[in-house]
């Protein structure tokens, strides 16, 4: 049997960070002249990590590393999440031969489920098939694989991409905050949109003062970096790059290009 949910009721879990933060730690170990015993031994300085956060400069925000547990959502969100270079991913096993005790799991929008379309077979006959049914087909055409004795390894190049996938992954605060700036925003695909809310949610939670002012780029920057790709809800309420420097160059009474580094 089909084992069907959809997306939005994704499950992320929190399985380490937060806790004693290290970022103000390595931040003094650049400009102080302590000893190395008295910079690890000095009360934690929210201070520091204000001040990095204010500046900018985000290196020392990668000596802490969150670790998350993922599940209930899509290969379609997979592929979107390992573009991301600067993290760690271990993927649960699509290859392993586990003699047909894999649960056939997909994960899809109710749109996509109940979408219902006519569809041609091979010998002619057309049927009336919802998105559903074709990922039933496959899980049936899947288990008969099995039965046949095909490798489990083989089989899966077949699979839908709804299928879901369960993972660990491991990021540090920068590329965390760097990554929620992209997949938190209303552009993002919905799914892993979805993803990236309940980490950010969850990191705020654990460590507040590593994520004060953590989200999309519009929150970071104070506009948006899409330009005339910004999202449609957006439009009016932030102003993009190009707004925010023309509001810039009527103000300075300076051509636009003079902050075009900005």
């Amino acid at each position: 049997m089909l084992d069907e949910k959809y997306t939005g009721n994704g499950k992320v879990v929190l399985l380490a960070g937060g806790g004693k933060i290290h970022t103000d730690i390595a931040a003094r170990f650049v400009r102080s002249e302590r000893s190395l015993e008295e910079i690890a031994a000095s009360p934690y300085s929210r201070q520091i990590v204000q001040n990095i956060l204010a500046s900018g400069h985000m290196a020392a925000l990668e000596f802490d590393f969150f670790l998350f547990g993922v599940e209930g959502y899509s290969r379609v969100t997979e592929t979107q999440l390992v573009r991301k270079r600067l993290a760690s991913y271990l993927i649960k096993s699509g290859r392993a031969e586990l003699g047909g005790k894999r649960r056939y799991s997909v994960v899809y929008p109710r749109s996509v489920a109940d979408f219902a379309a006519e569809v041609r077979l091979p010998d002619g006959r057309s049927v009336l098939l919802r998105g559903r049914d074709l990922a039933d087909m496959a899980r049936q055409w899947y288990d008969a694989g099995l039965e046949a004795g095909l490798p489990e390894e083989d089989l899966r190049y077949l699979k839908p991409q709804a299928t879901e996938f369960k993972a660990i992954i491991g990021m540090n605060a920068h590329a965390l905050r760097d990554w929620f700036s992209i997949r938190c925003c209303r552009n993002a695909q919905h799914e892993i949109r979805h993803l990236a809310w309940q980490m950010l949610r969850l990191c705020r939670n654990a460590a507040p003062d590593l994520f004060a002012g953590a989200g999309p780029s519009c929150v970071q920057l104070g506009y948006c970096p899409e330009n005339r790709l910004q999202n449609a809800r957006c439009k009016g309420r932030v102003p993009t790059k190009n707004e925010a420097l023309e509001i810039l160059r009527a103000r300075h009474g300076a051509p636009a290009d003079d902050f075009s580094d900005l």
